[in-house]
């Protein structure tokens, strides 16, 4: 029913028929989650905008954790390539020393 004005040639339709009480049970049921359902949609429309702020705020703090632990990874693969050249330089002038030695 998009109107009142509908509605009520619709209550007088149903009374003139005398439906059973069953019959109005079912119809003050849907009246009523119909009523349910268009206050839900009303809500949900005037609170929309409040949780797509919210839902962008998430997903930009998200974005930003994940560049801050690929920065931090990075470091940490740097960091232990650095440490890992460092023995290799040391090992390859004791080598050099020993040989001189050796010869």
């Amino acid at each position: 029913m998009e109107t009142v004005q509908e509605l009520i040639p619709l209550v007088r339709e149903m009374v003139a028929q005398k439906p059973s009480r069953k019959l109005v049970k079912l119809y003050v049921l849907g009246g009523v989650l119909a009523l349910f359902g268009a206050m839900l949609g009303l809500v949900e429309t005037v609170c929309a905008p409040f949780t797509a702020a919210s839902r962008l705020r998430d997903e930009e703090d998200a974005v930003a954790e994940l560049r801050a632990a690929r920065e931090r990874q990075a470091l940490q693969t740097q960091a232990l390539l650095e440490k890992d050249k460092q023995p290799e330089a040391m090992l390859c002038s004791r080598a050099l020393a020993n040989r001189q030695h050796a010869s």
